[in-house]
């Protein structure tokens, strides 16, 4: 299934398809290491919602909801990280 980062599930694990950002904020990104491919979990949202904290190549990294709406992503809704 495709969709957007912000309307990952929490807990699923999602892959990178493109990054639809504004270039310095896709640069950052990438230097990361989100890149295609790259596996993003999505572990917990602040209490007000926004920003949400994600696993990425072993590091929790926080994005707002309005940059992650520009992320696209797949995702399997069984598939976990780290595998049952």
């Amino acid at each position: 299934m495709e969709t957007t980062l912000n309307k990952l599930p929490m807990n699923s694990v999602g892959k990178v398809i493109s990054l639809n950002t504004k270039e310095s904020l896709k640069r950052r990104l990438l230097d990361l290491g989100l890149v295609n491919g790259t596996q993003i979990k999505k572990l917990y949202k602040s209490p007000l919602n926004d920003p949400t904290c994600y696993l990425i190549r072993g590091s929790v990294i926080a994005l707002r909801n309005t940059d992650a709406k520009d992320i696209l992503i797949s995702y399997e809704q069984e598939n976990k990280l780290g595998g049952e």
